[in-house]
């Protein structure tokens, strides 16, 4: 008889160990015992889903289908054994959370350290990305998303909002002054998105009407971090989000620009889930926690 869920199981925990012996301990397994196991499910598949090399192993294109579907079943395999066995009501395993470069950076890494001391049990794996990720297809727990959500097939909980301030560096306005009225902003160096030219269109609230004024400047790059980075420097005027610059202007080392223009409206801040019926003790964990940590916003100014 094939034993479909333990090939299964040995190739979830050998990509998440990223070798055979590092998840033959996790199995219980010796590391050859590991290695029959996926050469079987190989065989049988009629596939490679491992590139073995001395150093290390990698997917191939059809291993990266198959293990993140592989992985949702040996998830659900566990849950449901968990509640079986009386488990079901502690947070544990692996918990994959993907979000945006600057939420990561400035949010959730300074909260990471408490949600582990609190749950021992879960191992935590981060994947920042400001690409939108495919849950089911990459084989993601929690997504932290911000504005307008696409698909409503999946659990959302919100965990507050956040809105874009134009700020400069004390360094730049000493040197170039500070503009009062926005059309003044075609004047001064602004570091602009190489990529999305959308984002150089800054949109104020002028004599009662919604303005956008188009600025430019001898800097552009897409990568938002890198932006504040610049600013920090003094290059020039930077329009990014509040959860990225809050603790920049508490020090501050930015000061928030044209605020009584601002057109912005607030976007909200999400931890989106799958909607399963077996939902693993670990997820609602993890968002809670959010929601704890979040309310209020400390990026709130």
């Amino acid at each position: 008889m094939i034993d479909h869920a333990s090939e299964m199981a040995a190739f979830v925990r050998v990509v998440e160990a990223k070798g055979f012996s590092a998840a033959s301990g996790v199995l219980g397994l010796s590391p050859s015992a590991v290695s029959k196991l996926i050469t079987r499910l190989e065989t049988r598949l009629g596939v490679r889903l491992l590139q073995r090399t001395t150093r290390a192993l990698h997917l191939t294109t059809e291993g990266e289908v198959f293990y993140a579907a592989a992985r949702r079943i040996v998830s659900d395999i566990e849950t449901i054994e968990d509640q079986i066995t009386g488990q079901r009501d502690t947070p544990h395993g692996l918990l994959r959370v993907t979000t945006s470069l600057a939420f990561s950076t400035h949010q959730l890494a300074p909260v990471i350290l408490e949600f582990m001391a609190r749950h021992p049990l879960v191992e935590l794996e981060l994947l920042p990305t400001d690409r939108v990720v495919d849950m089911v297809e990459e084989g993601v727990d929690i997504a932290i998303r911000i504005g307008r959500l696409a698909d409503t097939s999946f659990m959302a909980r919100k965990i507050g909002e956040d809105k874009r301030l134009i700020c400069a560096a004390p360094s730049y306005l000493a040197r170039h002054g500070t503009p009062r009225r926005p059309e003044e902003l075609a004047k001064h160096n602004c570091i602009v998105s190489r990529e999305r030219a959308y984002l150089n269109r800054w949109q104020f609230r002028i004599d009662g009407e919604i303005r956008e004024i188009e600025v430019a400047g001898r800097v552009a790059i897409s990568e938002g971090e890198m932006q504040m980075q610049l600013a920090l420097q003094g290059i020039g005027i930077v329009r990014l989000t509040r959860l990225t610059m809050a603790q920049a202007i508490r020090d501050g080392a930015l000061v928030p620009l044209l605020g009584e223009f601002s057109a912005d409206d607030p976007v909200a801040i999400h931890a989106v889930y799958p909607h399963r019926r077996h939902l693993a003790p670990k997820v609602p964990a993890f968002v809670n926690f959010l929601i704890e940590k979040f309310t209020p916003p400390p990026w709130e100014i």
